[in-house]
């Protein structure tokens, strides 16, 4: 089974939603729509898990960088 952990080069804010997208095998920029999308109509109940989520989940250890990086293909 795979660890959730922060990504180190996919990331804008904290690598949550880079990491979760590594994790589910999606592409990164879907889970920080979803997490843009939901905090709107949470009212920023969303906002708050994120915060929490990132102090939660740890950073990756060590992150290897492929020849395809910014091109990665999820599908």
């Amino acid at each position: 089974m795979k660890k959730l952990y922060r990504s180190t080069l996919n990331r804008k804010l904290t690598g949550l939603a880079g990491g979760i997208g590594d994790w589910l095998g999606v592409d990164p920029t879907i889970v920080r729509l979803l997490f843009i999308v939901s905090g709107v109509f949470s009212l920023g109940a969303t906002l708050l898990v994120y915060v929490i989520a990132s102090v939660l989940v740890p950073k990756a250890p060590f992150e290897v960088m492929t020849p395809d990086y910014p091109f990665r293909y999820y599908g």
